[in-house]
């Protein structure tokens, strides 16, 4: 073969090699743009299915958009079993024995003040609607997937006598709870203490709650819970907001934050889950809390929620539920954070205040007047109160109880920003 062949066939084999490679590139580049494309694409008909027409708009000071939508055409609505379901207006019963808010405190000191929510400032709701916080693009994108957004990870339900530290560790949830067992229980209330904890990376969270539990904490748990988060992934800031939360499979497939999903019917025109609750708590200052009573209906077997004295958000269809259906068989109150540090270091993500609990009123966080609802719907104070910590040198906990604030305990801390 003559040198001149040889050469020609050495440029049309390098010019073969750019063709494919470049092929190869603009086949990647376009599969590229169809996947984004598809992406685009599904976040936009998720945003369709969560975000309802509206009767009116409010903007927010903090960002957020509130719809008034139409109480009938709310996300409950898309779930199956709802579609001729017949909104319940008001519970059938409400608990006997709410604690005496009025008699709190006798010590001025030790007196906290009204809440409210920001988007109040620019407007209310009209009667026959109900507030929803719009879900924007961003919030979509910021989830690891359209199918995850709105949900919390498995094994977010403290585990106080079964937790062991591999599973704390895998999960990254880690708590500081005051817990009951043993019983049947159709109901609990908090009175919460709110504050803005400081969160180190945008993939964590800090919240204070109450878990209503059925079942065990395997593939089948139960859990209806309500507080208040700071949530950067799940809102796109800083800010304490009121959340609902429930599961009827251990957080896998079944369930979400506030009205990400079809299943909590809100009958409410006032109060938006989701929204930002102001003003918060401050260090050696005003201190601000929030009450919160789930319950469960004993004529209709409804899960409802109550916010303060005055506000009856909604409810849980009892069909959600398998557990719950009857009773619950754990109630538990408390803080939890996502510690996302790996190789043994541990987040400085604040729970409640960031401070420990032997600080005490206007230092550290607290949950006062926790009682529990018995099967004669009665309000109770708990007996047998436990605790459960992971990491007391990051978080803990400690209960007491007195005339004026009934069961409480303090609870928190700095993580790991310093030690005790």
């Amino acid at each position: 073969m003559g040198g001149a062949q040889l050469s020609s066939r050495v440029r049309r084999s390098s010019v073969l090699e750019v063709v494919f490679c470049l092929w190869g590139l603009i086949s990647l580049s376009y599969a590229a743009r169809l996947s984004v494309s598809r992406q685009k694409l599904e976040v936009q008909k998720h945003l369709n299915r969560l975000n309802k027409p509206a009767v009116k708009s409010i903007e927010s000071p903090d960002g957020d958009t509130i719809d008034c939508v139409d109480i009938s055409h709310q996300p409950a609505f898309d779930h199956p079993f709802l579609r001729d379901h017949k909104i319940q207006t008001r519970p059938s019963y409400h608990p006997e024995g709410l604690f005496d808010e009025n008699k709190v405190s006798a010590k001025p000191k030790e007196r906290s003040n009204p809440i409210t929510q920001l988007w109040h400032q620019n407007g209310r709701c009209p009667e026959g609607t109900v507030p929803i916080r719009r879900t924007k693009e961003d919030d979509v994108l910021r989830a690891s997937s359209v199918k995850r957004y709105g949900r919390k990870r498995h094994r977010t339900a403290p585990q106080p006598r079964s937790a062991q530290p591999d599973l704390i560790n895998q999960s990254g949830h880690q708590h500081a709870i005051a817990y009951v067992e043993g019983d049947k229980y159709y109901g609990a209330k908090a009175t919460i203490n709110v504050w803005e904890p400081k969160i180190q990376q945008p993939n964590e969270f800090s919240l204070s709650q109450l878990w209503i539990l059925g079942g065990s904490f395997g593939e089948d748990l139960n859990s209806i819970e309500a507080g208040w988060q700071v949530s950067p992934d799940l809102y796109g800031d800083n800010n304490t907001r009121l959340f609902t939360y429930w599961t009827s499979d251990a957080y896998q497939a079944t369930g979400c934050y506030n009205l990400l999903c079809s299943g909590f019917i809100q009958i409410n025109s006032e109060i938006a889950m989701g929204a930002s609750i102001s003003p918060v708590s401050a260090f050696r200052n005003s201190q601000y809390d929030i009450s919160i009573l789930v319950w469960k209906d004993p004529r209709e077997g409804h899960w409802w929620m109550q916010f303060g004295n005055d506000y009856v958000l909604g409810y849980w269809p009892s069909f959600l539920f398998s557990y719950l259906a009857d009773s619950a068989s754990m109630i538990e109150w408390g803080g939890e954070v996502v510690n996302s540090e790996d190789g043994g270091q541990h987040t400085s993500t604040q729970m409640g205040s960031g401070h420990f609990p032997e600080e005490g009123f206007g230092k550290s966080s607290y949950f006062r007047n926790i009682q529990v609802v018995d099967s004669s719907n009665n309000l109770k104070a708990p007996r047998g109160i436990g605790t459960f910590t992971e990491q007391s040198n990051c978080y803990d906990v400690q209960t007491g109880s007195n005339g004026d604030w009934g069961h409480y305990f303090y609870y928190g801390g700095p993580g790991g920003a310093s030690n005790k």
